[in-house]
């Protein structure tokens, strides 16, 4: 497409809305999409709703903003369109969609949130049903996701006594930057489903409490516009999907660098895609069941993935060790493993000069069964120290842990068992989707102060003192299932109370 393209008017857009002829708008620009109707992870149908007219606001949530203009060929990009011309979907506002804004304006204040579970249950309500289902699905049974958060109630403190704790300093490197707390803003995709503004809620807030965020492949916000939101000497990593296309990683890559980005983590555990199936009933309720029969020649098409599909079938399958010394040549950021689950592949990673390893299972999304990273964390500790002769936390090989945190508790733990920080991410998602950046802000601060608590309680005046000594971890390779709907437990067990939406009513 030529840079001097007339504009199309979007009368002319509008006679092409069939399956035989099918272009749409997106952010100004007109786009033939009839040949990729079927190969459309998401389905056609979502498509030939918008034909002929302007599919930003659809598209904006679920996908990476270039995602069309990297899936189409060049002659594919039409041209701009003619300014105020574009047809719009007439968008209905449905009963559910009331009774859910109803409870947006049911909310209590941001000071009846005291943890980083209210944010959770808040979201639940006032979310809508697809960006819960994508934020919330795990693999199978969801048995992994549980046992992430499972895993920390296993390993007991034994706190130090007499100390003077009256000045504390919970602030940490990591990579060799400044945080100032042992947590950063692990990536997670799509932050528009929760929130217009997206993943821009974690810059801003990363940048007023002084925390790093990991910017990830398939944010709904564009890298540059993240990293343009930055203040200045605010530090960024990047988590990096490999593209079956290695030109278009190494751009990527490259690209980052250029930036300023200080340090590239390298998602390693997603060949292929877990099974999460709430997402996955989404695309269920979404389906035209005559149109899926239609296009189903094979009785074989998959249609039954959801966003999470729709946004990953490029990620290279092939992505092995061999690969790790082309990394090298391309870039000189520190290079880390995300999603390590054995204490081999830590020590593979150490052996070929990486920078760290995330021990993770991707929030519980992918291999269901797989151990939580602070289980493994112990495993990589004990290892790497019989075999190598290695100490953690460590500058030159770090540690990181993921998943299952809700608690500055949780986050010390971790410390104390060898990890240089822990990353966190579908609370922040919850916390910013349920009260946009006030929510972020309030989120991290919330985690400030129980880290000042715990400390002061654990005896421990900075970090360098929060020390293996301090935990008893002996529990933490038992494997019991939790049941969530064993009646005769929960039948008589009188739960916590979280925090309610207000009465409407009574507030009028």
């Amino acid at each position: 497409m030529s840079s001097e393209a007339k504009p199309i008017s979007g009368q002319t857009v509008a006679e092409h809305n069939s399956r035989e002829s099918c272009w749409i708008i997106v952010h100004g620009h007109v786009y033939d999409v009839t040949d990729f109707l079927d190969d459309h992870p998401g389905g056609s149908k979502i498509i030939l709703k918008y034909a002929g007219k302007d599919a930003t606001a659809e598209y904006d949530p679920i996908h990476p903003p270039d995602a069309i203009k990297t899936n189409l060929p060049p002659e594919k990009h039409l041209g701009p369109v003619e300014t105020g011309t574009a047809l719009q979907v007439e968008v209905k506002i449905t009963d559910q969609e009331k009774a859910r804004q109803e409870r947006m304006n049911a909310r209590p204040p941001l000071s009846e949130i005291l943890n980083l579970h209210d944010f959770e249950a808040i979201a639940k309500t006032v979310m809508t049903d697809k960006a819960w289902a994508y934020y919330s699905s795990a693999a199978d049974d969801e048995i992994t996701l549980r046992e992430n958060h499972a895993a920390y109630h296993r390993i007991w403190f034994r706190p130090r006594v007499m100390r003077n704790v009256t000045h504390l300093d919970w602030s940490t490197t990591i990579l060799g930057q400044k945080s100032s707390m042992p947590v950063y803003i692990t990536a997670t995709a799509l932050g528009k489903l929760g929130h217009p503004d997206g993943e821009l809620n974690l810059t801003r807030a990363a940048a007023k409490h002084g925390v790093i965020q990991m910017i990830p492949t398939l944010a709904s916000c564009s890298f540059d516009e993240l990293v343009d939101a930055a203040e200045p000497g605010q530090t960024q990593f990047l988590q990096l999907y490999v593209n079956n296309d290695r030109n278009i990683t190494k751009r990527i890559v490259q690209h980052a660098e250029e930036r300023g980005i200080k340090g590239l983590f390298i998602t390693v555990d997603a060949p292929q895609l877990g099974r999460r199936e709430k997402d996955m009933r989404m695309k269920f309720e979404d389906a035209d069941p005559d149109q899926v029969s239609k296009n189903d020649k094979s009785g074989e098409v998959d249609r039954s993935q959801g966003a999470a599909r729709a946004i990953s079938s490029f990620i290279d399958p092939g992505l092995c060790w061999d690969d790790l010394p082309w990394f090298k040549s391309i870039t000189k950021m520190p290079l880390i493993l995300k999603g390590v689950q054995c204490w081999e592949d830590a020590l593979e990673a150490y052996d070929q000069g990486l920078a760290g390893v995330v021990l993770s299972n991707h929030g519980g999304r992918q291999l269901e069964f797989s151990r939580s990273g602070i289980e493994v964390l112990v495993e990589v500790v004990e290892k790497l120290g019989e075999k190598r002769g290695l100490s953690f936390p460590n500058e030159k090989f770090q540690l990181f842990v993921d998943g299952g945190v809700r608690r500055a508790t949780d986050v010390l733990k971790a410390v104390a068992l060898g990890a240089t920080a822990v990353g966190i991410g579908r609370p922040f998602l919850y916390a910013y989707s349920s009260y946009g950046l006030d929510g972020m802000n309030h989120a991290l601060q919330i985690l400030r102060d129980e880290f000042e608590m715990n400390m002061r309680l654990l005896g421990a005046r900075n970090l360098k003192e929060v020390v293996r000594d301090m935990v008893d971890a002996s529990s933490i390779h038992q494997h019991v299932v939790a049941v969530p709907d064993d009646k005769l437990y929960y039948g008589n067990y009188d739960t916590l109370q979280s925090v309610r939406l207000r009465d409407i009513k009574s507030n009028l």
